[in-house]
C-alpha cells in the first residue's frame, strides 16, 4: 500500500532531489516535464536538449550502445568561465598582470579535444601543457595563437629539448619546466648548440600537501620537481653561465581534485615566497604556474570530501590573486603572470557515457511452500521460527539468528546430512527474513550498524552493456565516483535498488557506490525493466577516464558521438566515431585478424569432409565468424 502511494505521487522534482542532478550538474543538467535528462548549456536555461532524443538519433544512424556522448557546448563554457573568472578578480583587486590559462594535454589527449579547446580557447590566449614527446608534438602542431603559451613538464630527452627549442624559435613560447637537476645542463647545451635563448622554470617541491586522492602529488616526498637546495644550484649555474635572465617561471603542482581552499591558499602563499626570494636572487621571473587542482563537485555537496569541492570558482580565483598581489606587494616585486593547469575542471562535464541494461536479476523474497510450518528438519524449522518473529525491537537479534542458522545449514549440506531441496528450502526462508529486515529496520530510529549495509544485500544486479575497465577505470582503481542516472523514465518512481554490472566477466566490473539524496549509497534506485529499452547514464567521466581505459576481455573503445547545441534549441551530430570492432582489439594485442581467419576457414573444412557439417552450413558459419571479426566488442541488437 505505501509503494503505490508513493508511485501514484512521484514526481520529476523528487527524482531531481534523489538523483541531486541540480547540485552535481552545474546547471549543464536538468529533468523536463517528461522525465528525460536534458542538457541546459546556456543562461536560458529554457533551451534545452534531451539527452533520450538524441539516443534516438545514434540509433537512427545506425551505431549501437554504449556511446560516449561528447557535449561541444560544455568544454567551450568551462573554458570560457574560468578565464572570465580570473579576469573579473584581477579587474576587481587591480591586479598588474593578467591570467594564462593551459590545459593539460594528458588529462585527456583525444584529437577532437585539443582541437577544440585550442579553436575557441584561442580568443582567451588558453594554451597547452605537454609532458612527454608525443604531446609536445601535438601541443606545437595543434596551438592556433603565438599568445598561448605550451609548458613542457616531465622528463626531457635531446630530442623533447629540440622540439621545444624549435617552438621557440617559431615564436611559440615555450618554456621548459625543470623537474630534475640534470635536465638543466641539457637544456643550455642544446639551447648553445641551436642558437636559441630557452625559456626555463623549474617545478617545486613544496612542503604544502592537499588532502585527496591525488595528495602525493605535493609535498616535500612529491617524485617531482626540485627542492630548495637544487633550485640554489639552478640559481648558481644560470649566473655562472651568464643566463639568469632565461629563468622566467616558477611552478608548483600541489595535486588533482583539492577539495579544500585553504591547501590552496597555503601553497601559493609558500610559492609565492619562493618567487620573490628568486627575483632578489637576480632571476627574470615573471610567471608563476600554480598547476592543477581545481576541483569537480562530483557528488554536489560543496564540502571538503574527496568527490566535492568546498569553494566556488570566483572564490578560487580571488584567493589566488589576492595571495599573489598581497605577497609581492609586500616585498615590492612586480605581479607576475598568473597561470593555472586546470585539466579535470575543464574536461570533466564534455562528456556523458551512455548504456542500455540488458537483463537483471533480483535478490527478493520468493514464495513459500504451503507445508513449511511442517518442516521436521530442525534447523531449518529455527530458520522459519525467526521468520514468523520478525519485530522492529528484535531485527538485529533475528538477523544474527537468522546467519548463524544459514550458516549451520551449508555446513551440514557439506557433509551430506541435508538435501539439495533442503537447502533450497532454507534459501527461500533465509531471505524472506532478509527482505523482511529490510522493511523493518525503516521503522527504527536507530539502525544498528549490522544492518547498514543489507539494503545492498538485496539489491538487484542490472547487466548493463559496457565495461567498467575500459570506460570508467577510476571507478575501479581508486574508487572514484561518478553522477549516475537514469536519463528517461524519471517523472515514475524507481522502485528498484541495484548495482551496476559491466559485460565483463570479473567480480570487479560493477559500479556499486553511488551520490543519491546527498550521500553515498552501496546501490542505486533504477526502474523497471520493460521491454522498452532502458539507459543510463554516466556524468563528469571527460577527465583521465578514455585515456586510461583497458583492454579488460578485449572490450574496446566505445563509439563516440559529439553534438554541439544550438541557441534555438536544435542540435548538430558534428562527429561520430566508431567504436573498435573485434578485429580492432583483436589486433591490439598481436594476434592477425586474416590469419584467425584463414585458420578458421581449415577448421570448416576439416568439419565438412569429416561429415560434421555440409558446404552451406559452411558458407553459413564463415559469414558468422566474419560477422564476429567485423562487429562491435560490445553486445549488439
Amino acid at each position: 500500500m505505501v509503494r503505490k502511494e508513493i508511485l501514484d505521487r512521484w514526481t520529476v522534482e523528487d527524482s531531481i532531489e534523489l538523483y541531486g542532478i541540480r547540485n552535481w550538474g552545474k546547471g549543464y543538467f536538468n529533468v523536463s516535464p517528461a522525465g528525460d535528462v536534458v542538457i541546459t548549456p546556456f543562461d536560458d536555461k529554457s533551451i534545452s536538449v534531451s539527452i533520450r532524443d538524441i539516443i534516438d538519433g545514434i540509433r537512427e544512424r545506425g551505431m549501437d550502445m554504449p556511446v560516449l556522448l561528447r557535449l561541444q557546448n560544455l568544454l567551450d563554457a568551462q573554458i570560457s568561465e574560468l578565464n572570465k573568472a580570473f579576469l573579473e578578480a584581477i579587474d576587481t583587486l587591480k591586479y598588474k598582470s593578467y591570467y594564462r590559462g593551459v590545459y593539460p594535454i594528458k588529462v585527456n589527449q583525444q584529437q577532437q579535444i585539443i582541437d577544440e579547446i585550442t579553436r575557441f580557447g584561442s580568443k582567451y590566449h588558453h594554451g597547452l601543457e605537454a609532458g612527454s614527446k608525443a604531446e609536445l608534438i601535438a601541443a606545437i602542431s595543434m596551438l592556433k595563437d603565438h599568445d598561448s603559451y605550451i609548458i613542457c613538464n616531465g622528463y626531457k630527452d635531446v630530442e623533447f629539448i629540440d622540439l621545444g627549442l624549435t617552438a621557440v624559435k617559431m615564436g611559440i613560447k615555450c618554456f621548459f619546466v625543470i623537474e630534475m637537476p640534470n635536465e638543466l645542463s641539457l637544456i643550455l647545451e642544446r639551447s648553445e648548440e641551436m642558437k636559441v635563448t630557452p625559456l626555463i622554470g623549474v617545478r617545486l617541491k613544496l612542503s604544502s600537501k592537499a588532502g585527496g586522492h591525488w595528495s602525493d602529488s605535493g609535498g616535500d616526498r612529491s617524485i617531482f620537481g626540485l627542492n630548495t637546495t637544487q633550485l640554489i644550484q639552478v640559481i648558481d649555474t644560470l649566473r655562472e653561465k651568464g643566463m639568469l635572465d632565461c629563468f622566467k617561471l616558477l611552478h608548483y603542482h600541489l595535486g588533482s581534485q583539492i577539495p579544500n581552499i585553504r591547501d590552496i591558499r597555503s601553497a601559493v602563499m609558500e610559492a609565492c615566497r619562493i618567487y620573490v626570494e628568486l627575483v632578489k636572487e637576480g632571476a627574470a621571473m615573471g610567471y608563476l604556474d600554480l598547476g592543477g587542482g581545481l576541483a569537480v563537485d562530483y557528488d554536489g555537496s560543496k564540502t571538503n570530501y574527496m568527490n566535492s569541492m568546498n569553494y566556488s570558482l570566483i572564490e578560487y580565483c580571488h584567493d589566488i590573486v589576492e595571495v599573489i598581489q598581497t605577497t609581492c606587494d609586500d616585498s615590492g616585486v612586480d605581479h607576475p603572470v598568473i597561470i593555472t593547469e586546470s585539466g579535470r575542471a575543464t574536461v570533466a562535464y564534455y562528456s556523458v557515457l551512455l548504456f542500455n541494461c540488458l537483463d537483471s536479476a533480483r535478490f527478493e523474497a520468493m514464495p513459500l511452500p504451503e507445508n513449511v510450518a511442517e518442516i521436521e528438519h530442525e534447523q531449518i524449522k529455527n530458520l522459519f521460527e525467526v521468520l514468523r518473529s520478525v519485530k522492529p525491537k528484535n531485527v538485529q537479534e533475528c538477523f544474527n539468528d537468522a546467519l548463524y542458522y544459514r550458516d549451520v545449514i551449508h555446513q551440514q549440506f557439506q557433509h551430506g546430512d541435508i538435501t539439495l531441496r533442503d537447502r533450497s528450502l532454507a534459501e527461500k526462508i533465509f531471505w524472506n527474513i532478509i527482505n523482511l529486515i529490510a522493511l523493518e529496520k525503516n521503522k527504527m530510529k536507530h539502525i544498528p550498524p549490522e544492518l547498514e549495509g543489507i539494503d545492498a544485500a538485496i539489491a538487484d544486479i542490472y547487466y548493463c552493456n559496457f565495461s567498467v575497465f575500459q570506460s570508467l577505470p577510476d571507478s575501479w582503481a581508486i574508487g572514484q565516483i561518478f553522477p549516475t542516472m537514469p536519463v528517461h523514465r524519471l517523472h515514475k518512481y524507481p522502485c528498484r535498488n541495484a548495482v551496476l554490472a559491466d559485460i565483463t566477466c570479473d567480480c570487479d566490473g560493477k559500479l556499486d557506490r553511488f551520490f543519491s539524496a546527498n550521500e553515498i549509497r552501496e546501490c542505486i534506485p533504477l526502474h523497471e525493466l520493460t521491454d522498452e529499452e532502458y539507459y543510463v547514464g554516466v556524468f563528469l567521466v571527460g577527465a583521465y577516464q578514455e585515456t586510461l581505459g583497458d583492454l579488460h576481455n578485449l572490450m574496446g573503445d566505445t563509439n563516440v558521438v559529439s553534438i554541439r547545441i544550438n541557441e534555438k534549441g536544435d542540435y548538430d551530430f558534428v562527429r561520430e566515431i566508431e567504436g573498435d570492432s573485434v578485429s580492432d582489439v583483436l589486433t591490439y594485442v598481436e594476434y592477425n585478424p586474416k590469419l584467425l581467419l584463414e585458420q578458421f576457414r581449415e577448421k570448416a573444412e576439416k568439419a565438412v569432409r569429416d561429415g560434421l557439417i555440409t558446404v552451406s552450413e559452411r558458407r553459413s558459419i564463415m559469414k558468422l565468424f566474419e560477422s564476429g571479426l567485423n562487429g562491435y566488442t560490445y553486445f549488439e541488437k
